[in-house]
């Protein structure tokens, strides 16, 4: 019996890989942007809403590649994300400062809380050299690596779908530009994993195995 079970757990990793490649998440979402640096000479209060192309929800990543130049050493580049679920009240915001002293902070806004910051580290909080990379899911909350290591770990913002974006990095209309040249890239990536018929694989798996388990038991003792 043991032979029949080793079997039927190395067929299911053979035939897995070979499926995986013909069938794909339906729900899976993919779409990146660049920002020009001149985006960021402006004060919040007049930075436009952005809608995405699509809705990203229930599980999803978002890549921060920041390749700005700063004309000043208080510039700033704010990015913020916003939620389609609560739409004008609940956002992500990730600031970024320049060199040498790359300040980073994050901070979320909801109904409940409102406008918290949630870290902030003044001197080498993000590399030029890596990504930024925020992570959420409807049950673990929301992640932030700063490229070296886990800043942020699974705080719970509710439920959050991003759906636009805003940018900017001048705190007043008469500061200098904050932004010389160069631009920030976004990826986002996003997908409800139940939708994946291979998320339940093992589970099929087991089940199978139970079954299979049990009649050789029934056989064995009948026999």
């Amino acid at each position: 019996m043991k032979y029949i079970l080793a079997l039927i757990l190395l067929s299911g990793f053979i035939i897995t890989p070979a499926f995986a490649q013909e069938v794909k998440n339906p729900s899976l979402i993919m779409e990146s942007i660049e920002i020009p640096a001149e985006e960021f000479n402006g004060v919040l209060r007049d930075a436009p809403i952005i809608p995405l192309d699509g809705v990203h929800g229930v599980s999803w990543q978002v890549t921060i590649d920041n390749n700005l130049l700063y004309a000043n050493p208080n510039g700033n580049a704010v990015f913020r994300l916003y939620n389609s679920i609560l739409p004008g009240t609940d956002f992500i915001e990730v600031g970024m400062g320049p060199q040498p002293d790359n300040k980073l902070w994050v901070a979320v806004q909801t109904q409940k809380e409102g406008y918290v910051v949630i870290h902030k580290n003044l001197d080498r909080g993000w590399y030029p050299d890596a990504k930024v990379i925020m992570t959420y899911t409807d049950r673990a909350g929301l992640t932030v690596n700063n490229g070296v290591r886990i800043v942020v770990t699974n705080v719970d913002i509710g439920q959050f779908a991003i759906d636009s974006y805003t940018v900017h990095g001048k705190d007043g209309s008469t500061d200098p530009p904050a932004v010389n040249s160069g631009s920030m890239e976004i990826e986002f990536l996003s997908g409800d994993p139940a939708k994946n018929v291979f998320a339940f694989f093992p589970f099929y798996v087991a089940i199978g195995i139970g079954i299979i388990v049990g009649v050789l038991i029934l056989t064995k003792k009948r026999s």
